[in-house]
């Protein structure tokens, strides 16, 4: 039977409540350049990339994908040293894991800069394991970074859960062999094949968890 070895976290919009910000960050770019964003431009960055972001953003406004990477960038580490709000449940969840020595690791398309910024303020949770965009030669969608992330962490990618918000996100741990905890922050998400979706960080617990890398999953 195969049992829980680690589970992976997504931080925009899973641990904390910061993919409004990036959000915002990015139409403010685009507002500086006098256009909006439409809605379908606002799902294709949300859980991608500073460099993925940019290369959308310069096919719809023709500014410098590198100005416009090093402007979201710089902006977005600017917002999160205001505040940086963990989701619910977020907290206790960590907590939990830890004590029962479940190992974790934080695997975002931030830099990684901010992602070790952010993982600094989470009630002294230490992760085994960090991965920002530039560790890895592809960034979610890709499966790159769950793979190197459960690598990292001596396990196979199927005794490994990854907890999600973004379609990008959950598309990048299907393909790596990840079991997938879905929690929608800004868009919906569907339960599919391999794929839990909760509602809340706060009805979650490694019990949940465990039960997703022992039950069946359909390929």
């Amino acid at each position: 039977m195969t049992r829980l070895r680690a589970v992976l976290f997504d931080m925009d919009g899973t641990l904390v409540d910061t993919e409004g910000v990036w959000l915002d960050v990015v139409e403010a770019a685009a507002l500086r350049r006098g256009r909006a964003l439409d809605a379908g431009r606002r799902t294709a960055v949300t859980g991608r990339s500073v460099e993925d972001s940019a290369a959308l953003l310069h096919a719809y406004l023709g500014a410098p994908e590198e100005e416009l990477a090093a402007e979201l960038g710089a902006d977005f580490a600017a917002r999160l040293t205001a505040a940086v709000v963990p989701r619910p449940g977020a907290l206790r969840l960590l907590a939990a894991l830890r004590a029962r020595e479940v190992p974790t690791a934080l695997v975002s398309a931030s830099p990684r800069a901010v992602v070790e910024q952010v993982a600094g303020t989470l009630d002294g949770h230490r992760f085994d394991a960090l991965f920002g965009a530039e560790d890895t030669a592809r960034t979610k969608p890709q499966p790159d970074p769950y793979l190197a992330a459960a690598a990292a962490l001596g396990a196979e990618p199927a005794q490994c859960v990854a907890v999600e918000d973004s379609p990008a996100g959950v598309a990048s741990a299907v393909a790596a062999g990840c079991r997938v905890l879905a929690v929608p922050s800004t868009e919906p998400l569907p339960e599919t094949d391999g794929v839990t979706v909760a509602e809340s960080l706060a009805d979650v617990d490694p019990e949940l968890l465990s039960s997703l890398v022992r039950g069946p999953m359909a390929r």
